[in-house]
């Protein structure tokens, strides 16, 4: 752990910070602080910037409500830029796109693909709905149109596998895997509450197990 008084800001007292999402570690924003800041971001928890256009503090969600809830703060091995990783209520830019990292210069041809930033863009379209997304066009529909879907993907499925297709097993796991997640967003179910719920099966099956077999361990 390093203190304040150990980073160098620059000639105008500013250093530059980059903040992260914490859980998909997509790069939001590039903004800077300055020591008042970051004292009230370390103190708040909450990103607080200084504004170079407005000269002047800025508490990221203060209007928007799209507040970045601090998890960390790292320092380079110069001390003179920060990490900041994030827990974000919504959209990290102003424009309402969910990074401010989103006018392509050279893509990646192959991105990688992590069911976190799936689950943070589908939630992203319910916050900021596109015109021509399926994914707006769902969560416009609402939950009844959601559940057909995801009965339909379910047969689709079952079809597949009986079948002994693969190749179109996965593709229709796929889609209800997608549709699923929309289900979740409209239900305000997080992967943290599946995770956990996965996680406390074994104590519930060794139950259950025991109940069965009138209470014998095996």
């Amino acid at each position: 752990m390093i203190n304040i008084s150990e980073l160098k800001f620059d000639d105008k007292g500013l250093i530059p910070a980059i903040v992260v999402d914490a859980k998909t570690k997509e790069v939001l924003t590039l903004a800077y602080m300055n020591e008042e800041s970051l004292k009230i971001s370390l103190e708040k928890k909450l990103t607080c910037f200084w504004s170079r256009s407005r000269n002047e503090l800025w508490l990221k969600g203060e209007t928007s409500g799209n507040y970045q809830h601090i998890v960390s703060i790292t320092a380079d091995c110069d001390k003179d830029a920060l990490v900041v990783e994030v827990i974000k209520d919504g959209p990290a830019c102003h424009t309402g796109e969910e990074t401010c990292f989103y006018n392509a210069i050279l893509e990646n041809e192959t991105p990688e693909f992590t069911y976190e930033g799936l689950y943070e863009l589908i939630k992203g379209r319910k916050l900021d709905k596109k015109e021509g997304s399926y994914t707006t066009y769902l969560f416009e529909k609402g939950l009844d149109k959601i559940l057909k879907k995801v009965g339909e993907e379910c047969t689709e499925v079952i079809i597949g596998a009986k079948a002994q297709d693969r190749a179109e097993t996965v593709y229709e796991i796929a889609d209800l895997i997608y549709h699923l997640t929309v289900l979740m967003v409209e239900a305000e179910i997080s992967i943290d509450d599946i995770t956990t719920e996965l996680a406390s099966r074994h104590v519930i099956d060794k139950k259950v197990k025991q109940e069965k077999m009138g209470g014998e361990v095996r």
